[in-house]
């Protein structure tokens, strides 16, 4: 019977670690833990590193390859520090064709980020999403979780200046 391999140690002695741990450890190490312990690395310090990505894999005895694949194909996960505030443009057909595109280009304009950027300041995170259920406000945008309809890019600058 093979022995099983010892745990990496700890990145640090930051205390967060230890809930990640912890949610490894309830799933047994196992590799079917792993989004929900990318989600626990994510709860517990806001972004997924690469040294967390790395302790992930090693700990969970999985590539790296595929750590970084699943963190990378769900928009949930961020890999660089979110923003005080989130912007969400819904990138679905409706929204589309019904401007999504500008309200980007406006948001580039103004704030020069695009869509998985972070002002230099921290201040504002961009996203988009295929799809956010609110097709009939197209183009629908979330801001900080609130759901804002029938946008235009000058309507959505002013609504971003507003913000603290």
């Amino acid at each position: 019977m093979q022995q099983p391999q010892p745990k990496p140690p700890l990145p640090d002695d930051d205390k967060r670690w230890k809930l990640v741990n912890a949610t490894m450890r309830r799933h047994g190490y196992a590799d079917h833990a792993l989004i929900e312990t990318l989600h626990s690395v994510q709860n517990a310090f806001g972004f997924l590193d690469e040294i967390a990505l790395r302790f992930v894999a090693a700990s969970l005895d999985l590539p790296l390859s595929k750590v970084f694949g699943v963190a990378t194909f769900y928009h949930i996960f961020m890999l660089k520090p979110k923003g005080r505030h989130t912007c969400v443009i819904c990138t679905g057909t409706a929204c589309y064709i019904k401007g999504a595109g500008a309200l980007l280009d406006g948001i580039h304009a103004r704030y020069d980020i695009n869509s998985g950027d972070t002002t230099a300041d921290d201040r504002l995170s961009l996203l988009t999403a295929r799809c956010v259920g609110a097709c009939g406000l197209a183009p629908a945008v979330v801001l900080n979780g609130d759901v804002l309809g029938k946008q235009n890019a000058a309507t959505l600058v002013n609504s971003l200046e507003a913000l603290d």
